[in-house]
């Protein structure tokens, strides 16, 4: 026996096991398995992963080593041909509410790099493509324009807004300009311009009017180019990087052409920022919704969980909310409910499901800057008016949740909340902007909600690897190439664990343990490590039948690439394609821990 081609243990004593040796084949799929407490997470865990863990940690530097603490070293006599050891169990992963499945698997990673690098950018206001150009870029756009065209080269200084605009008019005069065109209509600046002033007007700048001419002289070609240039750079200057060519061939159906400098909405519904991937990350403010902060959801407070037994009067103390208690009827919140008794004629002894909707309104919501009069008795028999205003306990609620520094009234005042989506990003977690950039005519929202098998689905079209043509332009597809081939290989992975069902979008902490499990397995899988133990803990729980073929399919190709493969489980189809087999027992807890067979 060569003994660096096994993993040699010798006197695993961990909890229940019996002394026990056991040499285990490097770079196969092994399979421990036996009654449940006859010691396998034991050796496969408590032992061998963890000295394999220990022993990684020990060649850190001392430094590095202090903020890992003191790992035990297992009750085993020896081990032998350990390779680095990396655990994959059935924990659920990270509980924070902005972690997803395609943030744990990596894949919005490459998703967000997709879209910052091919990403065709909207308007999130009227849905117009938004593309900046240059103005060179401009100039070559005019002067493929057929030959004979009459344009005018149009500086937008106001869009859409009211007032005379005096002051506008006054100023373009000053530098020189004779033209402008106010709603459409090219104007004198030598005549009087009078504008409503409650009506929105636009306003641009005739800067220059030309026929384009596609001249054979080369002077005279180059002297109407150097002008167009001029006019054009002119008019992004006046226009803040937005200029018009008016195309005018047709008097009666002029045609208006927009060109801007920056990624601005050609309708004047403002610029975006420069795209980038962390415009599209939820957890940074660059991408993130600010209503929510990224994370798709806003804690409400819920009337429902304030009156729990709807059955009971607000004397009866149908009210259960922190600060609310009617137990003392001399308090300050019993005198209030009393001063709208009388007011409003609330009965305070009737069923709170019986109470008119407005009551209950007033109950909950307050009276704004509405003042009441309350007597309020106090600790010394007096009895006091006090012209106040109501708040509200919903109202009051949330204020000493925003206000409050204590973690036990945070705590409290949650506890009357529940989560409901953002009215701003209506649960998509990202700013408007982010939201109308699309590769293949599709937002990032709508990809990250898709299930995994749409998701391959929607990566071959955009290859046009399913028979139809690519979705994405030959340039596109070489900046993408690489992008794309991540995101392909980590969906195969995905799928071919059973979890085709899955959406990116989905919260980490809504998975079950397997779930999560074979999450890590395809992350892991993803990463194409070589000569490094895996150790898995059942990682057929939960799966479908028809699906447990394509896990042990994984695992012999986490095999193949050269990894060592060390699985405990009890199903009989993963046990029958085990390279090597270990059977722990015969019972369990002290009637187990011995090696029943091996082979």
């Amino acid at each position: 026996m060569v003994m660096q081609d096994y993993i040699s243990v010798r006197g695993a004593r961990e909890h229940n096991l019996k002394n026990i040796d056991v040499d285990i084949p490097r770079n196969k799929l092994v399979v421990i398995t036996g009654l449940s407490g006859s010691g396998k997470s034991s050796l496969a865990f408590d032992t061998i992963f963890a000295e394999g863990q220990r022993r990684y940690v020990e060649s850190l530097s001392a430094y590095a080593r202090q903020f890992l603490g003191q790992m035990e070293k297992p009750d085993v006599d020896q081990i032998e041909g350990l390779s680095p050891a990396v655990s994959i169990d059935q924990k659920g992963v990270s509980r924070n509410p902005r972690s997803t499945v395609g943030t744990v698997t990596e894949i919005y990673d490459y998703l967000r790099l997709l879209y910052a690098r091919i990403g065709v950018p909207h308007c999130p206001v009227c849905g117009e493509q938004v593309e900046a150009q240059s103005a060179q870029q401009i100039v070559d756009a005019v002067l493929a324009m057929p030959d004979g065209s009459r344009i005018q080269i149009l500086a937008p200084v106001i869009q859409g807004r009211k007032g005379h605009h005096e002051r506008v008019f006054e100023d373009i005069r000053k530098a020189g300009f004779v033209r402008v065109r106010v709603d459409g209509e090219v104007r004198d600046l030598d005549e009087e311009i009078s504008l409503e002033r409650y009506v929105k007007h636009s306003i641009e700048i005739v800067i220059d009017r030309l026929v384009i001419r596609h001249e054979d002289d080369e002077e005279a070609r180059q002297s109407f180019e150097t002008r167009l240039t001029d006019s054009i750079e002119t008019a992004l200057e006046l226009g803040d990087g937005l200029v018009i060519i008016n195309d005018i061939i047709d008097r009666e159906q002029p045609k208006d052409i927009l060109y801007s400098e920056h990624l601005a909405c050609v309708h004047g519904h403002g610029s975006i920022p420069e795209i980038e991937p962390r415009t599209f990350s939820f957890n940074t403010p660059k991408g993130a919704c600010p209503d929510c902060q990224g994370l798709g959801f806003r804690l409400e407070i819920d009337a429902d969980l304030i009156v729990p037994n709807p059955e009971l009067s607000i004397a009866e103390g149908a009210i259960d909310a922190n600060g609310w208690s009617v137990d003392d009827q001399t308090s300050w919140t019993w005198s209030s409910f009393e001063a709208l008794s009388r007011l409003y004629g609330i009965p305070l002894d009737k069923p709170w499901r019986e109470l008119d909707e407005k009551h209950q309104k007033i109950i909950l919501y307050g009276l704004g800057d509405k003042r009441i009069e309350v007597q309020y008795v106090n600790s010394h028999g007096q009895t006091r008016t006090y012209r106040t205003r109501y708040e509200g306990i919903i109202p009051n609620l949330e204020r000493r949740y925003q206000q409050t520094e204590s973690d036990y009234i945070r705590e409290r005042i949650e506890s009357y909340m529940m989560q409901v989506p953002c009215s701003t990003c209506q649960g998509n977690r990202l700013q408007a902007h982010a939201l109308a950039v699309t590769v293949g005519g599709r937002p990032i929202n709508e990809i990250t909600a898709l299930p995994i098998r749409e998701l391959l689905q929607w990566v071959l079209d955009l290859r046009g690897k399913n028979g139809h043509p690519a979705q994405l332009s030959e340039r596109e597809l070489e900046i993408a190439h690489q992008i794309l081939n991540e995101i392909e290989a980590r969906v195969r992975f995905l799928n071919d664990v059973g979890l085709n069902y899955l959406t990116l979008s989905r919260s980490a902490g809504t998975l079950s343990g397997g779930e999560a499990q074979r999450i890590r397995l395809a992350t892991q899988i993803g990463s194409r490590l070589m000569g490094v133990l895996y150790v898995l803990d059942e990682p057929s729980i939960g799966l479908h039948q028809r699906d447990n073929a394509r896990l042990i399919t994984t695992l012999e190709g986490l095999r193949d690439l050269g990894n060592t493969v060390l699985v405990v489980e009890h199903d009989e189809d993963t046990m029958r394609h085990a390279d090597y087999l270990i059977d722990l027992g015969p019972g369990a807890g002290e009637h187990g821990g011995q090696v029943v067979a091996a082979g």
